[in-house]
């Protein structure tokens, strides 16, 4: 509950009330729930305003009302014209009032430092909230409402009950000179702080708008602006100033090239001309070529037809001789026709003459064969004679053979030993290499096998190096140094476990750690360090490492066996799933206790509750699934969880190193059996090689003796043989004499008719002679007609020749005629182009006086050219724009000057200005800020401290940056210090920021001013002294409204009778404002004050 009293500054007196004239108890603000919110327009559930009697100043607070606002269902609050103190303790509702005001006067709901939104500060579990104000105003009362939707976050504002907009409500709160944002005016709880935080500008600037007349804070704006606009002249001026005077400079640098450029032009404007008028000479001499060309051409025109009709006559003389040649020419054919038949006739009869003179030849040929045939058998009968002679010689000399027969079987003999002893070798020769390929099969087979296992052991290290690479490099390293190690070393588990079923693997990777499953397993515990400082410490591996137990578990049983199991539906424990080395089983045995855990199947899934409540085993694996069984430690009830098993990565490949080592053993084995077998293949080769030589030395010795035994029968065989053959030659004879005398019969009868022959051959020479002499004689007729036609045909070439070279003449001519038409057509054409002129366009005259100072002929005016376009070339670098940004550039500065001068004469009329409005602006701003000094340091000097306030700033021109510097000091031992969120205590600068707005309020024009639980970090002493000036303060005449909130006060404070105080209550037993009967309340008051005196 909030009641208005006027209290005097004795705290017993009897406190005056205000009285509505509605109903008085609306002035007790309640939390509880009231019965019907408002609606838009606002209802006639609060009183009507009422315009105060007191000495209020204009836009001072007459009364504030709340509906659903924050911690109030309904509350009116009746504020006096000077010092209203707010009092309750913390959360009753003081600051939901401060909040009323700020957002009832168009604050923004983020300057209370509470939310940012204005539905935030409709009471929870509304829908709807309002807060009106009633300003003072002489004119009549301004009343301002502000309806709060909490769904749409909006806003509805009324200005005397009639619907309006924000901004009209900000221009009339503007007009009375309220600002709610302004820390020097409405200072709320939350913003306390944020005083001290103030910038000296932000203060100069809330200073001005707090106490400073309406102008002053324009002024200052003005002036700001001023200086910006100023500043901007200037810099615009200075760089307009700089780079009119670069323009200048680069234009008189480029002033010799543009006039070098102008004299550049005019060369190329006499090489323009000269190149229009080189046309119209090059036309000029084609033309004229043209019509000497062309006369040509008729001249030889006409010599052609004079031609033609001189080979008439020609023509006619070699068609009659043509005729006679042809007859001729038939005759000779014949009379070559008649030689040819009677020289065939002639060459057929010298045939005939030819083969009776081979036949003669033959018949000498034979008989000389024969003389030779008969001389060579009498040589032959000679040499028989001889070589009989010479064997019966032999024959007699050769020894008696019968003596060698011993020696032949004693020979044989050894040769038939030898041969045995060589058969038997080589059967074992052939046995052992038999044997050697049956070891080489198998050999191949054995590495077969182990290279298939190999290929399975590099799946497994392959999937180890991709995943695990510093564990993949450990074990080359550990594969390359195993002579460190005193004891056995096994590799990764994943690498020694070889699974006797793929499908088992998940089991095995589920139960096993993949840390444990990439570990090296030692079984001492010095070979493990060796390794680690190796691997891990020099080569800064990251790697596993366990040590087995120091007595196995490989082989322990399990507490229960597998028979007892198989009704579950288990199968196996993990143990016997797979085969490792013995320390790795031992550890896996001691560390997760493979031979306890049973893998069961989809079976024993479906009875898993009975399998944990009778078997009571810690781990079990069904199909898909891993179950963990454990006791509770307080309840002793059993709990299982269930997990699923994750597909197999790393064993799912099998390789049986047990059954690789047999392998290896066994190409040991055979390895060796191929040793033994090829020494004794080489041992029996070399025996081989002996008895072969051997043998082959007894079948000479054999063969010498069967051939000195068979000698002399073989001679006797030769005697008779050739005795034989000499018989026979002696009985074939030959009689030459008669053989001669036949051969020469037959010589004579060919000779009688060769010369018949003869006599007929030469009757046909003379036919054939008489021919010829015909043939002759018609040949030199045919070769003078010939020669006749020759010379005719001769002349009629030459004159053919003259013709065609005089036609081609003409063909040329006419070309060329034709060629220099086109050309001329075309260089008439391109001179019209380069003068610009159409078709039916004359040469301009300014064209022909031009060309006429130009020379005539083309040697002359190319070398014009060549003269011009030379001096031209001399002008280098030159930009054809360079002329174009010349002038660009004049004009530009031509106008830049023109800009600066303007711009000069506006920044004198800124300065200008700029002087006016600082006179103004800054005069009475010192004049104030030395009577806020006075009031300031006057307030400190009574707390026995010291504080000064000044106008501060670092350059008189930058009026941005002039601000209200607070000084202060607390203690005699120190020096004056600004005050700042850091240098001063909490509760320093919560006594120097009351009394600044102190200071304020005696200058003050705003029409009322708020301050929030500013003595909150205030110690008792200066809390006091505080609270009397501010009751000094803002209490006197003509002063503007004040309220102090506070949520406690000090004892035998002093009061004044103008103050105002604002009692805030809330609890459960609040009685509701619509039965709240302040005058009833009066009454008893006063009833209980009468009937006291008399008790």
């Amino acid at each position: 509950m909030a009641t208005p009293s006027r209290r005097t500054s004795t705290p017993s007196s009897q406190a005056s009330k205000r009285v509505l004239p509605r109903d008085p108890s609306s002035e007790v603000p309640s939390k509880r729930k009231s019965s019907a919110p408002s609606t838009l327009p606002p209802t006639p559930l609060l009183p009507p305003p009422l315009q105060s009697s007191g000495p209020f100043v204009e836009g001072s607070i007459v009364r504030i009302a709340m509906e659903n606002f924050l911690t109030y269902d309904i509350c009116e609050v009746s504020p006096g014209p000077n010092l209203n103190m707010i009092i309750g303790a913390n959360g009753t509702g003081k600051s939901s009032i401060v909040c009323a005001i700020c957002l009832g006067l168009a604050g923004k709901p983020a300057f209370m430092g509470r939310a940012d939104k204005v539905g935030f500060f409709v009471k929870r579990g509304c829908s709807k909230g309002m807060v009106e104000i009633e300003l003072f105003r002489a004119s009549g009362n301004l009343v301002i409402t502000r309806e709060i939707d909490v769904a749409k976050n909006q806003s509805f504002w009324y200005i005397n009950k009639k619907s309006t907009t924000q901004k009209v409500v900000e221009e009339q709160v503007a007009a009375l000179n309220i600002q709610v944002g302004n820390l020097c005016q409405f200072l709320p709880q939350d913003k306390v702080g944020e005083f001290a935080k103030l910038t000296k500008i932000e203060l100069l600037e809330a200073t001005e708008k707090s106490i400073g007349p309406p102008e002053m804070h324009r002024y200052h704006c003005e002036l700001k602006n001023f200086r910006e606009k100023e500043k901007q002249l200037e810099t615009s001026c200075k760089e307009k100033t700089e780079y009119l005077e670069k323009m200048i400079q680069r234009n008189e640098r480029y002033k010799q090239d543009v006039e070098r450029f102008y004299e550049r032009k005019r060369h190329l404007d006499l090489i323009e001309m000269l190149e229009a008028k080189r046309p119209w000479v090059e036309y000029e001499n084609v033309r004229q070529e043209y019509e000497e060309v062309k006369q040509a051409r008729d001249q030889v025109k006409e010599e052609v037809r004079k031609l033609k009709e001189g080979q008439i006559p020609i023509t006619r003389r070699i068609e009659e001789i043509e005729r006679q040649h042809h007859n001729l020419e038939a005759r000779i054919k014949e009379k070559a026709t008649g030689i040819k038949e009677k020289s065939q006739k002639c060459k057929e009869k010298q045939d005939v003459l030819e083969r009776k003179d081979k036949h003669i030849e033959e018949l000498q040929q034979a008989l000389i064969v024969k003389q030779n045939e008969e001389h060579d058998r009498q040589r032959r009968i000679s040499n028989t004679r001889k070589m009989i002679e010479d064997l019966q010689n032999e024959l007699k000399t050769t020894e008696n053979c019968e003596n060698l027969q011993p020696q032949i079987d004693a020979i044989t003999n050894d040769l038939r030993r030898v041969q045995d002893e060589k058969a038997l070798c080589e059967s074992e020769i052939i046995d052992k290499r038999r044997e050697r390929e049956t070891l080489e099969k198998e050999k191949k087979s054995v590495c077969d096998l182990i290279k298939r296992f190999d290929n399975l052991m590099n799946q497994k290290e392959d999937k180890l190096r991709q995943r695990y690479r510093d564990t993949y490099d450990a074990v080359l390293w550990l594969r390359n140094n195993r002579e460190k190690f005193k004891q056995r070393v096994c590799e990764p588990i994943m690498l020694t476990i070889n699974m006797k079923d793929n499908k088992n693997a998940k089991y095995i990777e589920n139960h096993i750690p993949s840390n444990d499953l990439r570990a090296f397993v030692f079984e001492a515990q010095e070979d493990m360090e060796v390794f680690l400082k190796e691997v891990r410490d020099n080569k800064k591996l990251r790697v596993n490492a366990v040590i087995a137990p120091s007595s196995s578990y490989a082989d322990k049983a399990p507490s229960r066996s597998l028979s007892e199991l198989k009704q579950y539906g288990f199968f196996s424990y993990l143990r016997e799933l797979f085969d490792a080395p013995d320390p790795v089983m031992s550890y896996l045995c001691f560390q997760y206790h493979i031979h306890e855990v049973p893998v069961g199947t989809e079976r024993t899934r479906e009875r898993i509750e009975r399998v944990i409540q009778e078997t009571q085993l810690k781990q079990i694996y069904t199909a898909e699934e891993k179950y963990v069984v454990k006791t509770s430690f307080y309840s002793n009830k059993v709990i299982s969880s269930n997990t699923s098993l994750k597909v197999a990565q790393f064993l799912t490949v099998t390789v049986d190193l047990e059954q690789r080592r047999h392998l290896e053993e066994q190409l040991k084995e055979i390895n060796r059996k191929l040793d033994a077998v090829g020494s004794g293949l080489i041992a029996l080769c070399e025996t081989n090689q002996h008895l072969e030589h051997k043998d082959n030395e007894l079948r000479q010795k054999k063969k010498d003796l069967l051939e000195r035994k068979t000698k002399k029968r073989q001679l006797e065989q030769k005697i008779s043989s050739k005795l034989g053959s000499l018989k026979l030659m002696e009985q074939d004879t030959c009689n030459l004499e008669e053989e001669e005398r036949k051969a020469s019969t037959k010589i004579k009868e060919i000779n009688v008719q060769k010369a018949e022959l003869v006599t007929e051959l030469t009757n046909l020479i003379k036919i054939c002679t008489s021919l010829n002499i015909q043939k002759v004689d018609l040949i030199l007729q045919n070769t003078t007609v010939n020669s006749e036609k020759n010379k005719l045909e001769s002349d009629y070439m030459a004159a053919s020749s003259r013709l065609r070279l005089t036609e081609q003449n003409f063909i040329e001519l006419d070309e060329n005629r034709q060629r220099l038409l086109q050309k001329c057509k075309e260089l008439m054409k391109r001179a019209r182009q380069v003068c610009n002129l159409g078709a039916e366009q004359t040469v301009p005259q300014e064209y022909q006086t031009a060309f006429q100072d130009l020379p005539n002929t083309l040697d002359e005016i190319d070398a014009l050219l060549t003269e011009e376009r030379s001096r031209a070339s001399c002008f280098t670098g030159l930009n054809p724009t360079v002329v174009e940004e010349y002038t660009k550039r004049e004009e530009e500065i031509e106008q830049l000057t023109e800009e600066l001068k303007t711009k000069k004469v506006e920044l004198d009329k800124y300065r200008e200005n700029i002087s006016q409005v600082k006179e103004r602006w800054l005069n009475p701003l010192k004049e104030l800020v030395e009577k806020i000094n006075e009031k300031f340091s006057s307030f400190f000097s009574s707390m026995q401290c010291a504080g000064e306030v000044d106008l501060h700033t670092d350059n008189e021109d930058d009026y941005d940056k002039y601000g209200i510097r607070i000084r202060v000091k607390f203690r005699d031992t120190t020096q004056l210090h600004e005050l700042t969120p850091y240098h001063q205590s909490g509760g320093e600068r919560s006594v120097s920021t009351m009394l600044y707005l102190m200071a304020l309020q005696e200058l003050n024009r705003c029409p009322f001013r708020v301050v929030d639980e500013i003595n909150q970090g205030m110690d008792p002493i200066n809390e006091r002294r505080v609270f009397e000036m501010v009751v000094k303060t803002a209490c006197k005449e003509n002063t503007s409204q004040y309220f102090f909130i506070t949520p406690k006060l000090l004892q035998n404070l002093p009061y004044s009778e103008k103050m105002t105080i604002l009692f805030v209550y809330n609890g459960p037993h609040m009685l509701e404002p619509n039965r709240w009967n302040l005058k009833a309340f009066q009454r008893r008051r006063r009833r209980i004050t009468v009937t006291q005196p008399s008790q």
